[in-house]
């Protein structure tokens, strides 16, 4: 019997700060490190926007409000860790809090398999990520700046 073909939807913030750069997460999944964008998958019943907040509550303690719609995959995209699975991804623009935007520069991973790092602008190209998703938005913004 064939294994039955999933959706996986991710949901990706694209925080810039003029002096910082770009935000990114250093992670490690499945025993191997990954840098992405601050995010993860949408549960049931949750908005994108939602799924924005929540991930960038549960990765860095960062509330952050959803901003425009950057950019949706247009390839498909079998998922790294699961062969049943095309990921979809959506990222983002995350705009942090009045309140926390002092914090940004000393800014640390809640979780122990995560690492916030700022790229600067000058350094940031789509070789700096391993996912393919990731690569393709990098390049998106790369182009833009």
């Amino acid at each position: 019997m064939e294994e039955m073909k999933k959706f996986n939807v991710r949901v990706y913030g694209c925080l810039t700060h003029p002096d910082l750069g770009i935000l990114t997460s250093v992670e490690k999944i499945q025993g191997r490190t990954y840098r992405k964008f601050p995010g993860g998958g949408l549960e049931w019943g949750e908005s994108t926007r939602d799924c924005l907040q929540r991930e960038f509550l549960e990765e860095l303690d960062l509330p952050v409000q959803a901003g425009a719609h950057i950019y949706t995959t247009d390839f498909f995209q079998r998922s790294a860790f699961r062969s049943n699975e095309q990921v979809i991804s959506i990222y983002m623009e995350a705009i942090p809090d009045d309140g926390t935007k002092e914090r940004l520069e000393d800014l640390q991973a809640v979780e122990h398999d995560h690492r916030a790092e700022w790229i600067s602008l000058h350094n940031f190209h789509e070789d700096l990520f391993e996912l393919p998703t990731d690569r393709a938005f990098a390049q998106l913004m790369k182009q833009q700046q």
